[in-house]
């Protein structure tokens, strides 16, 4: 289910998704400052990708929890609320939801995306 899943998500928008995750990571680690926000929005770029069968683990420490509260502070929050108001309108019609529960995923990965990992 999750291998049609992915190819349904690549074909419908995951593809516009990830690359649009993926182009921010580039322009993020054009500077060395923005390195560590460009590698999570790797990251986050391969989970939006190929969301379907994949969960998230994690594992916070303190350096973790600093990163994630400047994270948050400069623009986490708009990319995680926007992940779930999405997430929310596809969870509105019964075919949705898988979907819906995709987009839950990428928001709480958007929302604290250091010492979050996906397997």
């Amino acid at each position: 289910m999750s291998f049609l899943g992915n190819i349904i998500w690549f074909i419908f928008g995951g593809f516009i998704l990830g690359f649009c995750w993926l182009i921010a990571g580039i322009l993020w680690c054009c500077s060395i400052v923005g390195i560590p926000v460009g590698l999570q929005c790797f990251k986050i770029s391969g989970i939006a990708f190929l969301p379907f069968g994949k969960t998230l683990s994690n594992n916070c420490h303190f350096s973790s929890l600093l990163l994630n509260i400047l994270w948050i502070i400069f623009g986490g929050i708009e990319l995680a609320v926007t992940s779930f108001v999405v997430g929310i309108i596809f969870c509105i019609t019964i075919i949705g939801i898988p979907f819906g529960k995709q987009f839950f995923k990428l928001g709480t990965m958007a929302l604290m995306p250091f010492g979050t990992y996906s397997s």
